[in-house]
């Protein structure tokens, strides 16, 4: 910071050695031109014409020095000199390069040349820089004293402006750091400043970052608790079975058959849960392969196989050759959950329908039942892990996690999966394709 301080006061001396200087050698320019303009209307052509324009000239000889050349051939005296012209002429000055007009000589220092011609008649005319080399030499003398009072001061300004930009900032980091080193699972926020702007942006989006941790903490937390809650209820009964046949096996053999037959019930019912777990733990981390492919073919070949696994009929409403940009086994993934649950909770003779159709700019594939329906209430919470509505906990097996699968399935491949509706004729799920490829 110091630096560059530093470089810009330099830089801004230089430029400014650099514009006066150039002013001054306009400046002499000027005059020069103006003093070789009263030479040609005076026109001297002799030596009273001479005489007359010392004379009546203001002009300072001692640091002005005029050569008028007549080479006419009437002409009497053919050179004219200002005292100390001839001697300035006999130390040969020098041009100056990349410097117009300006020359050097030894004894007579940095001088400005002009010329000019009239009637026959060369002018010539050097001045004297040394006053304009005087007030460049004020100016940069000032230009360093200005360089050093700077380097002594910037350091304590620029130290107390840091102080009280970083101030914020500092009281956030240390804050930042409390509650990184808070073990408490109450939510923490931080206290938003009214300035500067920046930090005041900063953090709200320190804050929005922690609330997103939290709600993720929190939602970490409960799939847990719904974990160990599924699975306490399957291992408490199979426990409880086994206990029965150590207790009673030996003097009552029949109700050995039917403890091992509910135990391997819920077995059956663990293993089930433990490969949804894993099928969502899955699907939050793959990676996808998203291409184009024919939809309805493949809904048609799926179904045809899915359906001898369950006992009601899927009728199909296809559009042919409809293409959609998604991972195949992804959407036969959601399909299938979705199926499951229609047969799930539908009568066995009851019939189920899946239609592909294009609306607009998108592709929708719908699965409708004709179950009982989802509750209006329970139809927001659907999607959530582990929930499944009151009137079929405990009576209809589930796991409470293939939807919430089939969401976050959706949501990698950028498709959307909602309920169109649903009430006593059954339930109607609809996936849609945002774009056609």
């Amino acid at each position: 910071m110091i630096v560059l301080v530093v470089v810009i006061t330099l830089l801004s001396g230089v430029l400014t050695v650099v514009a006066i200087g150039h002013e001054l050698l306009e400046t002499s320019n000027i005059n020069s031109n103006r003093i070789i303009n009263s030479l040609k209307k005076t026109v001297i052509d002799g030596d009273n014409d001479w005489q007359n324009w010392r004379k009546n000239s203001t002009l300072d000889t001692s640091s002005t020095y005029v050569h008028v050349y007549n080479f006419r051939k009437d002409a009497h005296t053919k050179n004219y000199f200002s005292p100390n012209t001839y001697k300035l002429l006999a130390s040969k000055p020098k041009k100056i390069p990349l410097v117009k007009g300006v020359i050097y000589s030894k004894k007579f220092g940095l001088l400005y040349y002009s010329s000019g011609h009239a009637k026959g008649i060369d002018y010539e005319l050097w001045v004297d820089l040394e006053s304009q080399l005087n007030l460049l030499e004020r100016i940069i003398l000032v230009t360093f004293i200005v360089l050093i009072l700077i380097l002594l001061i910037s350091p304590m300004y620029i130290r107390i402006i840091v102080k009280r930009l970083m101030a914020p900032l500092i009281g956030l980091t240390d804050k930042i750091q409390d509650i990184s080193q808070d073990q408490s699972e109450h939510a923490v926020r931080l206290e938003v400043p009214g300035k500067p702007t920046e930090v005041t942006n900063l953090t709200k989006s320190f804050n929005e970052l922690l609330e997103q941790l939290d709600l993720k903490s929190q939602k970490e937390k409960t799939f847990m608790l719904n974990a160990a809650h599924e699975l306490r209820t399957p291992i408490a009964t199979i426990r409880s079975h086994a206990q029965l046949i150590r207790r009673r096996g030996e003097g009552h053999p029949e109700i050995i058959s039917k403890s091992i037959n509910y135990i391997d019930e819920e077995t059956y019912q663990m293993q089930f849960l433990v490969d949804q777990l894993l099928l969502y733990a899955r699907a939050e981390n793959q990676a996808i392969q998203i291409k184009k492919y024919n939809l309805s073919k493949s809904v048609e070949e799926f179904v045809s196989k899915f359906n001898k696994e369950i006992s009601q009929t899927i009728f199909l409403e296809l559009d042919n050759h409809v293409f959609v940009s998604a991972d195949e086994g992804n959407v036969n993934q959601i399909l299938k959950n979705l199926l499951s649950n229609a047969s799930k909770y539908s009568a066995d003779n009851s019939n189920i329908l899946v239609t592909i159709k294009k609306e607009g700019s998108h592709v929708v594939l719908e699965v409708q039942d004709h179950g009982s329906g989802i509750e209006k209430k329970d139809q927001d919470h659907i999607f959530e892990r582990f929930y499944r509505g009151g009137k079929v906990r405990g009576n209809i097996p589930g796991t409470g996690l293939g939807l919430a699968i089939s969401e976050k399935l959706a949501e990698l491949n950028r498709i959307t999966l909602n309920v169109k509706q649903s009430g006593t004729n059954g339930t109607t799920f609809v996936i849609i394709f945002n774009e056609i490829s």
